[in-house]
């Protein structure tokens, strides 16, 4: 937790899997940083995805914590989330606006969104809460738009479009093709020195 004095007033909250964490996120991360003039970013680390929960095996959270360190240490005014880790079980928005709310009372907060999850807003848990809590920013790519609903006041951020997959990341790793500009060097240590996506299911 920061001083009081040194508090950010606008904090953006970036969540997702990331795993592995690659350039993509951070393109889109300081982008978003960059427009809507936030004091900090946080790529918030999901602990149990539950839209992803049963349908792939998912590397532990502490592995995946440990790469976006790594990714964004040396990046200004971007952090690494493990407010969802720390709480346990599945991880909702909701509950980790409600957290920050507690941390920096007097911050304005941003829920960053692809424009796949923007368009699906409406099923997730608690939805309303996110909408009171927070403003909503979509990610777009070059390109028409996604129809949104126009009942929420959405924040639009262009970013470029960068087709990089977290699944064919894995894919390329375990098949030993090389990962060099599409993750930081400092991910591909992490993953080299855990022993991460040495094969499908095993992380």
């Amino acid at each position: 937790m920061l001083p009081a004095e040194t508090k950010p007033l606008r904090i953006g909250v970036f969540g997702g899997t990331f795993d592995p964490p690659h350039v993509g996120h951070l393109v889109t991360a300081v982008n978003v940083r960059h427009a809507l003039g936030l004091d900090l970013l946080i790529l918030m680390v999901a602990n149990v995805p539950w839209q992803k929960v049963g349908t792939r095996s998912i590397t532990p959270a502490p592995d995946r914590l440990a790469m976006v360190q790594a990714a964004v240490e040396s990046v200004s005014q971007l952090i690494a989330g493990d407010h969802e880790i720390r709480l346990g079980g599945p991880s909702f928005t909701a509950d980790t606006l409600a957290q920050l709310a507690d941390e920096y009372p007097a911050a304005e907060l941003f829920t960053v969104v692809g424009d796949d999850a923007a368009a699906g807003i409406r099923s997730w848990e608690r939805a309303d809460e996110v909408l009171e809590r927070s403003r909503m920013v979509v990610v777009d790519r070059p390109g028409e738009p996604v129809r949104l609903d126009p009942d929420i006041d959405w924040i639009r951020v262009e970013v470029p479009r960068l087709d990089v997959s977290s699944t064919d990341l894995r894919a390329r790793w375990r098949d030993g093709r090389p990962l060099d500009y599409l993750v930081t060097e400092d991910v591909l240590a992490v993953i080299a020195e855990r022993g991460l996506y040495r094969s499908e299911g095993v992380s």
